[in-house]
This record gives C-alpha cells, structure tokens and sequence, in this order.
C-alpha cells in the first residue's frame, strides 16, 4: 500500500525472519562469532522479538558449502520424529527397519563426514518446548559411537531466558557436561534502533534512508525497549499513518500515533480511521485490520521455504 508513496522496493519491517535484512548489533555479532566457533553444544537465548531466528537463519548462510545443516523447527515432535526430520534436511536415505536403523544411518554419515573434513550443524529453534528426554537424547547424536564428546556434530539450542532453565534440569547433567558456550541476545540499545531503522530501509531501496525523524526514532526507540519485533511492527504502522497523511516524513507525531494504535489494539482502526473505504485513511485501516491475516501468510511461505530448500 505505501510502497511506492515511500519508493521503497519491498516492505522493511516484515516480521518474516531475512537474513536480508540481519542487522549486526553488537550482542548479535558476539553471538553469530561465538556460533560459528563450533564449540560441541551450543546455546542462544534472547527474549521474544530480538532476532534469535534471524541470527540462526545467518548462521547457516555463513557456514559454508562445507557444512551440512538441518534446522528442526518443529519442536513438538517426539525424539524419534526429529531424527527423522534430520535425515530428511540432510538427504540421507531413511531406513524404515527401525528408529535404531535410522540412528545408524546418522552415525554413519556423520562419521564419514568427519573422516572427509566436513562439518554438521543441527540448529533447533524454540528448543524450550522440547521435553527433558528429548533433549537428553539430543545431547547423545554428537557421540553416538565413540560414547565421547565430539567435534563431528555442533549442536545450537535456541529460546528464550527459560530454555537455561530448563537446560538445568537434573536428568539433563549429561547434556550439560557437552554445553561448550552459552551466548545471549540483548535488544538493541538507542545507537543500535536508528542504525536498524535505516539499514532495513536501504535494504528495502528507500530513495531517503531519513525518512524517520530523530525525534521519531528516539520516540520508537524508548517505546520498543530495542526489541527488533516491536520496532518492526512500530515502524510499519508509521509508514501506514504516514501514508494515510500524505506525510513522506515520519516525525514524533506519526510515531506517537503508532504507538496509540498499538496499546489501543485491535480494535484502534475503527475509532482512527473513517468507515469510507475509498479515502486513504479507509485503505489504510483495511491494511491495518488484515495485517494478521498478511504476516500469517508472510511466515508461512518463510517457513515452506525453509522445508523446500532442504530436500
């Protein structure tokens, strides 16, 4: 809708995970160093909406055609699922005998990999929702032969603050003995929120990577905490208010304005913009209400992608 009123390519402030747009805050460049550091297993904790999918997506770009990676996302299946999933992202050949038959399988891949100087990555996003005998027998695939910690596999785990929490459980002392690196993403600090604001806009082909006031930003800034999501989902409605304005500059006003919209919640579209469909702030509301509806489908094909570009 304000695409070409703004001259910009494609949106900037999708909350689809793009590696893209990764912008390389100080936490999140420690962290993606650490990561590729390959220290047995691994874990990456950040609060919800500071980039944890998107640091993982940019780990696995910056790994190399040396390196196989699965990436499980599904985190509700049972142990004997993941492997299967596993097996799947790599191309190995599925035995149907047995999850036994299915674990050799992996042994052995692994295991020939490691004699050709080649690396393996098993990333699990949203690790937290993995149950305690999951995890504890996700803490056995780096060492299925030798019965010792080994390089052949790097394991990330990835969640929120609760996933360390869970990690200290008692049945999980094994899987604790093989964590080589804890790493954390912080929110942005204020520096960080402008620098972001503008590299996803020049991303996005923004003729004027200005186009957010200081006083904007500081405003976005101070509302967000510098969690990415937030300042995402904040930056999209002023570019919709500015739209719906006519206004090419977003200053103080659009952005306490998107802030107002976002604490009103879902039903703010109804008390801001008129009923009359034909007029822009009708457009915009109707873009505001299907907004759900759009992001739904934005993470959908992120995540059939994802499935499509590991077989």
């Amino acid at each position: 809708m304000y695409l070409s009123f703004f001259g910009l390519a494609e949106h900037p402030f999708s909350l689809a995970p793009d590696p893209r747009f990764s912008f390389m805050g100080a936490s999140y460049r420690d962290a993606l160093a650490q990561l590729e550091a390959r220290r047995g297993v691994a874990v990456l904790t950040g609060e919800a909406g500071t980039g944890k999918t998107s640091l993982l997506l940019a780990l696995r770009e910056r790994l190399g055609a040396d390196t196989a990676v699965a990436y499980v996302f599904n985190t509700t299946l049972p142990f004997e699922g993941i492997v299967e999933f596993i097996l799947e992202n790599l191309g190995i050949a599925k035995p149907e005998e047995s999850p036994g038959r299915r674990l050799a399988a992996l042994n052995n891949f692994l295991s020939e990999r490691e004699r050709a100087g080649q690396n393996t990555t098993l990333i699990v996003d949203e690790a937290q929702s993995l149950d305690v005998p999951t995890l504890a027998q996700l803490g056995t695939l780096a060492n299925l032969e030798s019965g010792t910690t080994s390089e052949r596999l790097q394991i990330v785990l990835a969640g929120p603050p609760e996933l360390e929490a869970k990690l200290d459980h008692p049945d999980l002392h094994h899987l604790q003995g093989t964590i080589g690196l804890r790493c954390r993403i912080r929110p942005l600090d204020a520096e960080e929120v402008h620098e972001y604001i503008r590299s996803r806009l020049q991303v996005a082909g923004a003729p004027d990577t200005g186009l957010f006031s200081e006083w904007a930003i500081d405003r976005i800034t101070r509302y967000s905490g510098g969690v990415p999501r937030v300042v995402n989902i904040l930056c999209d409605h002023c570019l919709l208010f500015g739209y719906a304005d006519q206004k090419r500059r977003i200053d103080r006003r659009l952005a306490n304005q998107a802030i107002a919209y976002l604490r009103a919640g879902a039903q703010a579209p109804r008390k801001i913009f008129p009923i009359d469909g034909s007029s822009p702030h009708g457009r915009v509301r109707r873009a505001l209400e299907t907004a759900g509806i759009a992001f739904v489908s934005a993470l959908a094909g992120f995540v059939l992608s994802l499935l499509s570009g590991r077989r």
